[in-house]
């Protein structure tokens, strides 16, 4: 069996926008032996060699901030005209799945992913989706990771696509760039050229009417097959959240 990591280190990034940076304290050994003696142990009772313990506190991560499963919660205060899943609610059994990688490294920045792009990549690998799989949308935009172009640059999923996958029993889905529309700013300017509602976040926005979560800011999918792999994505269980934090790996048999 193999093991490849699909989700991005929790780091801080100097190019991140502000509402997505991350700070973690890290806080060395030695600090943890007068939080010890406070408690009571004098420091002639340390085991011998012992100098405390490692910790660390994350001083700021927003849920949306690294590789992550967004909730329909996320999408919206309700799903299918009924109170929307948070991240705590989303079945176990929607996050471990076989999975398969759609390929559009092709498709140019702002560029959208549509329902033929998807049908032509499947028809042309032979690969058919069943329900329950879990879809990874390959832009290869994660090598823009770390850097203020992450933020700005690359394709998305058409609300179209989006429906489509959902119709085919598709629960769970991902891609590996910032987000899963096309990039904020480049929606919002252009809403605004066009005085368009509908232009504006427009794949996230299905699942208020159509029950699913999607994935972002995945990496390393250059690294799996097409299929014939599996994908485990078990979100962190933070009450009542609209996203957690996940690790994301794919598993592949010998």
């Amino acid at each position: 069996m193999k093991i490849i990591d699909l989700s991005k280190t929790i780091q801080y990034n100097p190019g991140d926008p502000f509402f997505m940076k991350v700070k973690i304290k890290h806080k060395p050994h030695r600090k943890a032996k007068w939080l010890i003696r406070y408690l009571g142990l004098p420091f002639r009772l340390f085991p011998k060699g012992f100098i405390g313990w490692a910790d660390d506190s994350i001083k700021k991560m927003g849920v949306h901030s690294t590789t992550h499963i967004d909730a329909p919660w996320h999408y919206g205060p309700t799903c299918e005209g009924k109170p929307a899943k948070t991240i705590d609610q989303v079945p176990l059994d929607w996050c471990f799945g076989q999975g398969v990688v759609v390929d559009m490294k092709h498709k140019a920045d702002y560029d959208p992913i549509t329902v033929d792009d998807i049908e032509t990549f499947l028809d042309k690998e032979n690969i058919t989706l069943a329900p329950n799989m879990i879809v990874l949308i390959k832009t290869g935009r994660d090598r823009h990771m770390g850097t203020k172009d992450f933020f700005l640059k690359g394709t998305g999923m058409s609300a179209e696509a989006t429906k489509w996958l959902i119709d085919k029993g598709i629960k769970v889905m991902g891609i590996d760039q910032w987000g899963w529309d096309l990039p904020l700013p480049f929606l919002i300017k252009e809403a605004k050229k066009n005085n368009d509602p509908d232009l504006f976040w427009e794949a996230h926005l299905v699942g208020v009417d159509r029950e699913y979560c999607h994935m972002e800011q995945l990496t390393n999918l250059d690294a799996l097959p097409y299929q014939g792999f599996k994908v485990a994505a078990f979100p962190i269980k933070i009450k009542g959240g609209s996203a957690a934090p996940a690790r994301v790996v794919a598993i592949l048999d010998d």
